[in-house]
């Protein structure tokens, strides 16, 4: 049994942030920041971290879960939920980022991507090695659905037209219609699991509604010699269901999880 809490025993996180036309990755564990040198813009970037402690497995599975969507969508925030149970009110653009979980078999790489265009190259990489894609759109904002859709097609052909490991999620899932919602997630699932046969999930960054179950569904996507499921934690209530919404899962907020 895995245990993900809300304060992970093993965790790394390594930043690419712009800074003077260039590009400044900084590495942060522990609290502590490191500034690396710059590097060009729209160069490729590593990003591997130095060494980690193997306390639980020597030689963990890695399974990188790729975040993608338009910018201002809440990418960063999903994570930093899911990691912190925290919501991130400031909005900072991402180049690109990267955080390890160690876990007992398994080393979760979740990577948040620049909802820009500025680095193709560095977005086709990421496609090409990803084991699992979360497409994020914001329900108040049609364009961003249309991104995913993009997104989606960038994928299959980097893949070959392969079915890939999508799972969209909606964020902002506790906006009603009078608070700004757009689209309703009747709608979108139907496009998403009947047309594109592909997982969907409405979340909330700023809740924590279903930002565990978006990590569930990612997983439950990866090839892994047991297929991970995840339990709720220790504090459960739901966010208000929109209106327009046919068919949604109560969105449930958790500090931890459980994988078995």
């Amino acid at each position: 049994m895995v245990t993900v809490s809300a304060r992970p025993a093993v965790y790394f996180a390594a930043r690419v942030t712009e800074r003077n036309g260039g590009i400044l990755l900084v590495q942060s564990r522990g609290g502590r920041t490191i500034n690396s040198p710059v590097v060009v813009a729209g160069q490729e970037t590593s990003l591997r971290p130095g060494p980690v402690s193997m306390s639980r497995s020597e030689n963990p599975r890695p399974v990188r879960l790729v975040f993608l969507g338009a910018a201002g969508v809440g990418k960063s925030a999903l994570i930093h939920r899911f990691l912190h149970d925290r919501f991130e009110h400031r909005y900072a653009p991402t180049v690109e980022e990267l955080h390890l979980l160690e876990l007992d078999t398994i080393r979760l790489e979740i990577l948040d991507t620049s909802g820009s265009y500025s680095f193709p190259a560095m977005r086709e990489l990421r496609i090409r090695h990803g084991d699992a894609f979360a497409l994020v759109y914001a329900v108040d904002d049609p364009g961003s659905f249309e991104e995913v859709r993009r997104l989606r097609g960038e994928i299959l052909e980097l893949r070959g037209g392969k079915s890939a490991p999508i799972t969209v999620v909606g964020n902002k899932a506790e906006l009603t219609e009078a608070e700004g919602r757009e689209l309703s997630a009747g709608d979108a699932m139907a496009t998403v699991e009947r047309e594109w046969e592909a997982n969907f999930v409405e979340a909330s960054a700023r809740t924590g509604g279903n930002a565990v179950a978006v990590f569930r569904a990612l997983l439950q996507q990866v090839d892994l010699p047991q297929r991970p499921s995840l339990a709720a934690g220790r504090r459960r209530d739901t966010v208000p269901a929109a209106p327009a919404a046919k068919k949604r899962p109560p969105l449930k907020k958790n500090n931890s999880c459980v994988l078995s």
